[in-house]
């Protein structure tokens, strides 16, 4: 249990410090492509919930 529990701060230290890394970058022409980043993170929610929700089908068949 602590392994489990070390790993996930460990994966939370380096999504935050990662995080904080990339927004020192700004993007010059996000206001031009909205609407390609709006697309982009439609397909990657539909895609993430799709997966969601087989991952939670598969464990309640399996329980």
């Amino acid at each position: 249990m602590e392994l489990m529990l070390g790993l996930v701060i460990l994966i939370l230290i380096f999504a935050v410090v990662s995080t904080l890394l990339l927004t020192e970058k700004a993007d010059e022409n996000y206001g031009s492509s909205t609407k390609r980043n709006t697309t982009n993170l439609t397909l990657i929610y539909v895609v993430i919930i799709f997966i969601a929700l087989a991952s939670l089908g598969i464990y309640i068949w399996r329980a």
